[in-house]
């Protein structure tokens, strides 16, 4: 009998940063959390490092090239929704290129918000992973209540 191992979906969430403020998506018509904030985002394509998705997504989703090097991973959350997922998060306040909405099918606004004052239509477990950074803490679970 062959063993059938679980897989996990993986994703990565850009924290673009100036000034105290993170830019942030307004999805739409996308069927998942329209009308409600996120950052930069995706998944995981396979054979892929971490920092390579998210440069690969800054540029598909806002037209900016990030370096290696300019990208921090600044936290992991172990999370539960429809499925199971590892999510990832980094940060960066360094980039080329002009922010523009290169996916104006799934997102209807960038926008900049403070740090200290971010929007009640933020996506639950992406606000908690803001949060969390904010404080330095680098692990997180959620939705497992």
């Amino acid at each position: 009998m062959q063993i059938k191992h679980f897989k996990l979906i993986s994703a990565v969430h850009i924290f673009l940063e100036q000034q105290g403020k993170v830019l942030l998506l307004r999805r739409s018509n996308t069927g998942y959390e329209d009308g409600n904030y996120s950052v930069v985002a995706g998944h995981l394509n396979g054979n892929e490092e971490i920092k390579t998705a998210a440069i690969r997504e800054a540029i598909e989703e806002v037209g900016i090239k990030i370096n290696p090097s300019d990208i921090e991973i600044v936290g992991v959350m172990h999370r539960r929704s429809d499925d199971e997922r590892i999510d990832w998060f980094l940060a960066s306040s360094t980039w080329t290129g002009t922010l523009i909405n290169n996916e104006p099918n799934k997102c209807d606004k960038l926008a900049w918000h403070s740090l200290d004052a971010l929007p009640e239509n933020l996506i639950p477990y992406v606000h908690r992973a803001l949060l969390n950074y904010r404080k330095g803490k680098w692990f997180d679970s959620y939705g497992w209540d």
